[in-house]
C-alpha cells in the first residue's frame, strides 16, 4: 500500500465532525489495498482488549474509501484477523 502506512494519522469527516484516525494495519487482498483504522481518541483511551476498528480500501485514484458491501467487510475482517492473530492465510 504505497500511500498509507501503519502508524499514519489522518483526519476524516464522519457525520459532519472531523476526527483523527490512526492506521493500525495495512494489507493487499485480491489486488485491492486495505487499511484497518481506529479513532486516535479510542486508541488513547483503550484500557482492555476491545478496540473499535473499521476498514477502508483504496480507490482507483489511491484515495481511501468505505468498503462496498457486507460481503467485502467479512472477507477483509477475516483476513485482517488472520494477520493480526498471527495465522497464515
Amino acid at each position: 500500500m504505497p500511500n498509507i502506512e501503519e502508524g499514519e494519522i489522518f483526519t476524516i469527516t464522519e457525520n459532519g465532525r472531523e476526527q483523527e484516525v490512526e492506521v493500525i494495519g495495512v494489507m493487499s487482498l485480491d489486488e485491492t489495498d486495505y487499511a484497518v483504522v481506529s479513532f486516535v481518541e479510542d486508541l488513547d483511551e483503550q484500557t482492555g482488549d476491545d478496540l473499535d476498528v473499521f476498514f477502508l480500501k483504496t480507490d482507483e485514484e489511491g484515495d481511501l474509501d468505505a468498503l462496498g458491501s457486507e460481503e467485502e467487510y467479512h472477507k477483509v475482517s477475516a483476513a485482517f484477523g488472520r494477520i493480526l492473530g498471527g495465522e497464515e492465510e
